[in-house]
């Protein structure tokens, strides 16, 4: 018998650490309402823009890099959104809206019923893969 996960401020779940696609299901999974639809959402986008994708849940977020110790994106649920960071936010064309206390992250905020895949937030993955990842 599996437990729930708990859900931690904001509805964001408690996920073990882990790597690969299943951690990751898990959290999508975990995420209550339209959080979970959206976090699918950005996780098959990301799939399918970098197909060599690796991916992990680390403090309770997951994350998407292409060596497994590096990574280009995580994301985490807020109260009124999904936080999506880019790593190496600050070098992508345009940068992303939001600053961080992080000098190299760019964070976009994706609000229920707003689409996942339009063409700025393509562009930005597709970027973030080819820059270098950060050591989490």
């Amino acid at each position: 018998m599996t437990s729930t996960p708990k859900l931690l401020a904001g509805g964001n779940p408690q996920i073990a650490k882990g790597f690969g696609q299943a951690p990751v299901d898990a959290w999508i999974a975990a995420a209550p309402g339209w959080k979970s639809t959206t976090a699918g959402e950005l996780d098959a986008l990301i799939t399918r823009l970098v197909p060599d994708v690796q991916k992990a849940v680390k403090w309770n977020s997951p994350l998407y890099g292409l060596d497994g110790k590096t990574w280009f994106l995580s994301f985490h649920a807020m109260t009124r959104y999904i936080k999506v960071a880019l790593h190496n936010g600050v070098a992508l064309t345009p940068p992303p809206p939001v600053g961080s206390k992080q000098p190299r992250i760019r964070y976009v905020h994706l609000h229920e019923g707003e689409a996942v895949e339009t063409p700025q937030l393509v562009s930005w993955i597709t970027q973030a893969a080819a820059l270098p990842g950060e050591k989490m």
